[in-house]
């Protein structure tokens, strides 16, 4: 089984696995190796893995190439040992994971060393059962809050940080704050005899106390209105724990009506305190005896809930990390690096009113073309098309990507954020589209023998856009007839044209570009005839700058 390593020939490399067939590799999360790095593109690579062990890596025209032994390469079959490098991430292909980490363990002394050791250490499996130091509980029998065995303090005090620990290693993985909520309350009733207990976590927007999880000893009713929330939001407001060994006497509740009518006689009740912020409480109380819980008690359950507190704010930032991760994928499928980063940083998507302009490419006759290829071979080519048109091309001239409309695409420049000269970027992005697919026409023909061409519609608008859709679910876009013409535009266009609008044409001020003026054309949905003009854009290559140069011919 062959194994890309990250770095090679490091003391402890990271080593990906790779499965019999195709193998991705790329920034997008849907591929099979994942590389969160600026120098790859999305879908930068493929390494197919044969039956028979051998591999072949494949560069999926990505915008910083791939390497092999320092190579630059389109398709390339790798052997044992075989540098690659993906953009600027250095790798080595393997089919002996052992032999590429070297061993740098530090040689055996000599048998005759003298060495001055006061003692020695072994890390070995510090998991402990939670039951070999609590004292079973007979049923019944609830006379003690924490269950500890019955010790002197010295080992009573060991038992207990044992405990915590425990505790810390079964709340330490990642967990859905639900299934979390459960196993906290799970452990306290294993440790504490407890007749109910309750987590409460702040909301953020409200501020205030909401139950999240709830537990019941065996036996207990739970249809009764279950805690009171003069304590829970006395230890919310205070910071510190309480303990009551009869809540119904204690003058700091005498007028909670539900602590009499509930008849609760011991109570604890703790901050879930992460750092500076109180971000919940923890409370659990007993129906029936008095004076069940002691100041120790209080203490260890104070520990208990800064293990669960810590456990609790690393759920949130873990799903914050998820839900930021499913975001910059979503971004990435839409904006260049910049400007993605850039709204990340913002974490919003407003609605704005803007001046943009619109590209509108689409591949004339697709429908005929395609059926000459396998459906396989369309989406192959579909997505080589694309990811050199997006990621090459739009991204690169700063532009927006807005949409595929099955073999179209729509582009934007100007949203969200706007530049001086977003008009001649367009133009350039759109005579780019047309130069890159002469170039992949060469690549498709010794392949496939097939080719296709390309027709763009340029126009230039106020719009509204932002995000439409839900906030998980959204897609950014742009509302008003602007996008409409610049879809008419593209119609009207033949194969291997760019047609831009007047009030396109209007804002190029610094790109010489040779056009021809074209009869006013009507199109749909417009009242009015509109003027176009055809760019010339295989006579001449605009400069980066320079004075505005229009040929304009009947």
């Amino acid at each position: 089984m062959p194994y890309l390593v990250a770095p090679p020939n490091a003391p402890n490399p990271k080593s990906y696995t790779l499965v019999t067939g195709s193998n991705s590799i790329g920034r997008g999360l849907d591929n099979h190796i994942v590389l969160m790095h600026p120098s790859l593109s999305r879908h930068h690579a493929e390494l197919m893995v044969q039956e028979n062990g051998q591999a072949v890596l494949k560069d999926l025209d990505s915008l910083n190439h791939t390497y092999v032994n320092d190579q630059p390469i389109q398709q390339c079959h790798l052997k044992d040992g075989d540098r690659v490098r993906f953009g600027t991430i250095d790798m080595q292909i393997t089919w002996n994971l052992t032999a590429t980490i070297p061993d740098l363990s530090p040689p055996s002394p000599p048998p005759d060393q003298s060495l001055s050791i006061i003692s020695r250490f072994a890390p070995e499996n510090t998991r402990i059962e939670l039951q070999d130091l609590l004292e079973p509980e007979a049923p019944g029998e609830s006379g003690v809050g924490l269950k500890l065995k019955q010790q002197d303090d010295q080992t009573r005090s060991v038992d207990k940080l044992k405990i915590l620990l425990e505790v810390s290693q079964q709340l330490s993985s990642p967990k859905e704050l639900e299934e979390l909520l459960d196993k906290i309350l799970d452990l306290l009733f294993e440790i504490m005899t407890v007749d109910r207990g309750l987590i409460l976590l702040v909301n953020p927007h409200t501020q205030e106390l909401e139950q999240k999880a709830i537990k019941f000893r065996s036996g207990i009713p739970t249809g009764l209105r279950f805690y009171s929330t003069t304590i829970t939001n006395f230890v919310y407001g205070s910071g510190e724990g309480i303990l009551t060994d009869d809540a119904a006497r204690d003058r700091r509740f005498h007028e909670s009506r539900s602590i009499v009518q509930q008849a609760i006689h011991a109570a604890m009740c703790v901050p879930l305190k992460p750092r500076d912020e109180v971000i919940g409480v923890l409370y659990t109380d007993n129906l029936s005896v008095r004076a069940i819980y002691s100041e120790e008690d209080l203490e260890f359950l104070g520990g208990l809930a800064n293990q669960a507190a810590i456990a609790i704010d690393n759920a949130h930032l873990y799903k914050k990390i998820q839900t930021e991760a499913v975001l910059r994928t979503k971004l990435e499928r839409f904006f260049p690096q910049n400007v993605w980063r850039k709204l990340s940083e913002e974490s919003q998507l407003e609605v704005i009113d803007t001046k943009v302009t619109v590209v509108f490419a689409d591949i004339s006759r697709f429908t005929e073309l395609s059926s000459r290829l396998e459906p396989r071979q369309v989406i192959t080519m579909l997505n080589e098309y694309f990811s050199v048109m997006v990621e090459g091309i739009v991204f690169r001239y700063e532009g927006t990507l807005e949409q595929y409309i099955g073999d179209a695409l729509l582009a934007v420049w100007g949203a969200p954020y706007q530049h001086p000269n977003d008009a001649e970027r367009a133009v350039k992005a759109a005579i780019a589209m047309q130069k890159a697919v002469s170039k992949l026409n060469q690549r498709w023909a010794k392949r496939w023998n097939f080719n296709i061409q390309i027709h763009i519609g340029v126009n230039t608008g106020v719009v509204a856009a932002g995000n439409i859709g839900s906030e998980q679910l959204f897609q950014y876009g742009t509302i008003g007839n602007t996008t409409n013409v610049s879809s008419r535009i593209c119609d009207v266009a033949r194969a291997g044209e760019i047609l831009i609008s007047q009030s396109t044409l209007n804002e190029l001020h610094q790109c010489d570009v040779p056009l021809q003026q074209l009869t006013p054309v009507q199109v749909k949905g417009i009242q009015d005839p509109i003027q176009l003009y055809r760019l010339l854009w295989d006579q001449k290559n605009p400069p980066a700058q320079g004075q505005a140069v229009m040929a304009r011919e009947p």
